[in-house]
């Protein structure tokens, strides 16, 4: 399965967290997700991608 959320570096130590299905910005909780650090950025990367698994996951599985 793909990972639906990654990273782009806008300019050298600004990171923004992007939607690979839709090619922009997440927005999380009316703060869009750009001009971030490299360990904040990475680490939202994982929690939005282990959230979606589990989204698609619990998804299949219904009949």
């Amino acid at each position: 399965m793909a990972n639906r959320y990654a990273l782009r570096m806008e300019h050298p130590h600004s990171w923004t967290v992007f939607d690979g299905f839709t090619g922009q910005p997440v927005e999380l909780k009316h703060q869009v997700l750009v001009g971030m650090n490299t360990r904040d950025a990475d680490a939202m990367v994982d929690r939005l991608n282990s959230r979606d698994v589990k989204r698609r996951a619990k998804a299949e599985s219904k009949p």
